[in-house]
């Protein structure tokens, strides 16, 4: 029996069963560490994934917005500074040799698009003194004027003298008339042209106390005021291309900078017939040809 004790006792122990009893409890161990940091690594990731998608989305959108919104200057929209008003005034004062075409009395469907159609071929921007019950008659063609990078300025509402130049104030209510059609016209509910053309020029009429007494008025209304140092003659009854082409001459000699009166009524297709003939001459005599937005920023 002792001889069977001691070799029992020299037997060796079988360890094995521990040593995998010990390893698995150390892998339950670790996974119960490492499952929840692994998750909670996974849930940051996915909510950091979201935040920069969001980010994306946000940025393409105000990018979207920003593509599709006009700035003001893209909308043309004139901004009347003092520097503008200035410039204005000194507008005859160049040493450099520009012509400013302008158009008086339309828009008109007779006469207005050929115009814009020569002044689009030859690169042109002029100026457009437009009547208020014109643009109501035919807002696209103020549109299409304004798109094309013309300037839309102000001649009153309704031509009719005695009715515009009642008053000061009456002055300023016509051109104020004329300005909300323009609006409506374009689509710019902020647009204001900020000039004036006096119907009938601002010097030499029955009405030119009343016109000068407006000035100031409007003036505090952001708002100043163009004549014309030039002319083809359009409206004094020349009756052929040639006529008008020579009034021209006469005016523009002798000036640097000038003003060119026509008008685009529907009663002025020769207008429109000799338009390409004013710019050869212009251009033959030197003038590059300046825009409002030139002037008034």
């Amino acid at each position: 029996m002792k001889i069977q004790l001691i070799e029992a006792y020299k037997q060796p122990k079988n360890y094995s069963i521990y040593v995998v009893i010990t390893i698995i409890i150390l892998i339950l161990i670790a996974l119960c560490v490492l499952i929840p940091i692994t998750i909670k690594n996974k849930g940051e990731i996915a909510k950091e994934s979201q935040k920069q998608d969001e980010n994306a989305i946000a940025m393409n959108t105000t990018n979207s917005i920003s593509e599709q919104t006009p700035t003001e200057e893209e909308k043309n929209l004139p901004i009347l500074t003092e520097t503008g008003m200035q410039n204005i005034s000194n507008i005859y004062c160049s040493e450099e040799k520009v012509a400013y075409l302008t158009f008086d009395d339309g828009p008109s469907e007779s006469v207005t698009p050929l115009i814009l159609d020569v002044l689009k071929n030859n690169n042109i921007k002029a100026t457009f003194f437009v009547l208020g019950s014109r643009v109501e008659l035919s807002p696209e063609l103020v549109k299409r004027a304004y798109d094309e990078g013309h300037y839309i300025a102000n001649h009153g509402y309704s031509h009719v003298y005695k009715q515009i130049y009642a008053s000061p104030e009456s002055i300023l209510a016509e051109y104020t008339q004329t300005n909300d059609a323009i609006r409506v016209a374009i689509g710019e509910p902020e647009y204001q042209s900020h000039l004036l053309r006096f119907p009938g020029g601002s010097r030499g009429s029955a009405y030119e106390d009343v016109i000068q007494q407006s000035i100031e008025l409007l003036k505090t209304n952001g708002i100043t005021y163009l004549d014309w140092n030039a002319l083809t003659g359009d409206s004094e009854g020349k009756k052929t291309k040639e006529a008008m082409l020579q009034r021209l001459q006469e005016t523009v000699e002798g000036k640097n900078s000038v003003v060119i009166l026509m008008h685009d009524a529907s009663d002025k297709i020769l207008t429109y017939e000799v338009l390409q003939d004013v710019i050869n001459y212009l251009t033959e005599q030197g003038y590059r040809f300046g825009n409002m937005y030139d002037l008034i920023k």
